[in-house]
């Protein structure tokens, strides 16, 4: 379980940044696909220092298991760490995305 702090309606926003081999692995997609599964909603993208970063919004139990599988990642990967903490829940998220390489 995350050690974030649950609001009154349930929902939590996590910031996640993944290290290890997780770019040119399918990493972006494999988030992507078990987010849309979870039904939850933020994003996913490659970090110049090889690393990936994840933001997702949605019910404690669903980010805590996406938290889980991020750790297990594709077939092709190697997760080192999963580092997360707690962010401020957003507004007008309709669906989890791919954003444009960061940092």
């Amino acid at each position: 379980m995350l050690g974030v702090c649950v609001v009154s309606s349930g929902v939590v926003r996590v910031h996640a940044v993944v290290s290890g081999l997780v770019q040119g692995v399918g990493f972006r997609y494999f988030t992507v696909t078990v987010a849309h599964g979870l039904g939850l909603t933020g994003w996913v993208r490659n970090l110049r220092d090889g690393d990936v970063e994840v933001e997702a919004q949605g019910p404690v139990d669903r980010v805590s298991a996406l938290c889980a599988r991020l750790g297990e990642g594709p077939r092709w990967s190697r997760v080192d760490c999963v580092a997360t903490r707690e962010v401020p829940v957003e507004d007008a998220e309709s669906v989890f995305r791919v954003l444009p390489d960061g940092r």
